[in-house]
């Protein structure tokens, strides 16, 4: 069995400490971090080994988007793709010695508008998402996890208002129907929603917020999905609410789940 969690932590050497800190309190196996807005030879790999996490698979680049794996486990480098050409560090990804492979995604904001002839943005966020369909139904992945800030809350019980936010880009129909065309071209099953079925679910407050806890006005944009040969061996997923009340926080908070492997 191992464990592996995803968090959007907006600056790896800036939330350094944070991550220490989850890392010491929550002990995940195994843990991808989004926008980490490093190259990857500044990331702060010192107290993460020594928290013992040893292994790192990364993409980096300085000021924006970047993806690291950090691992107690031993990892193999699986290689990562340009999706949509922008030439951004949006996905890597690992094998762990079980044969598993870790798909590390950081899918694009898409701006404000949602509009791709308005806003370039969507335009690039919408051909990622077509790129991960295509790239999945040419070659449908086997024994892997897919993980990361998708910057996409599918389900209407995914955000405090549904009706709200129709046309608020992170939850347009256009973007859902893109999202799910990626997730049935490669069979994903959505691990989060697996075990927890019901309810509403976030893992993301905006800064914009004065009282992010008493608005709650939450979105469901991290995710975790597994193939269909091991989803059924994922459990016990849960969201670290908490995290988002520390100190200096990510407005992401990380996500977790289990996988009997």
């Amino acid at each position: 069995m191992f464990s592996i969690a995803t968090w959007n932590i907006n600056s790896v050497r800036l939330r350094a400490g944070l991550v220490e800190r989850l890392l010491r309190d929550e002990a995940p196996d195994v843990l991808c971090l989004q926008e980490i807005k490093s190259p990857v030879d500044k990331v702060p790999l010192e107290g993460f080994a020594a928290a013992g996490y040893r292994y790192m698979v990364a993409r980096g680049q300085k000021g924006y988007n970047g993806v690291a794996i950090l691992s107690r486990l031993p990892l193999q480098d699986a290689g990562d793709r340009d999706y949509a050409g922008l030439g951004h560090a949006r996905h890597v990804a690992a094998r762990l010695e079980n044969g598993v492979t870790i798909h590390n995604f950081y899918v694009p904001a898409g701006g404000d508008i949602a509009d791709r002839e308005q806003n370039v943005k969507f335009g690039q966020k919408l051909d990622f998402l077509t790129e991960m369909r295509d790239v999945f139904h040419a070659e449908r992945p086997q024994k892997s996890i897919l993980v990361g800030d998708l910057n996409i809350a599918p389900r209407e019980d995914d955000v405090w208002s549904h009706k709200q936010l129709l046309k608020v880009v992170s939850h347009t129909p256009v973007e859902v129907e893109h999202l799910g065309a990626a997730q049935d071209a490669g069979g994903w099953v959505d691990i989060t929603r697996q075990d927890i079925p019901q309810g509403q679910l976030y893992s993301w407050w905006s800064y914009r917020a004065r009282d992010w806890d008493a608005a709650d006005r939450g979105r469901r944009l991290d995710h975790i999905w597994a193939t269909p040969d091991i989803s059924n061996a994922g459990h016990a997923s849960r969201i670290l609410r908490p995290v988002r009340g520390w100190d200096q926080p990510s407005d992401h908070v990380p996500v977790f789940a289990s996988f009997d492997l």
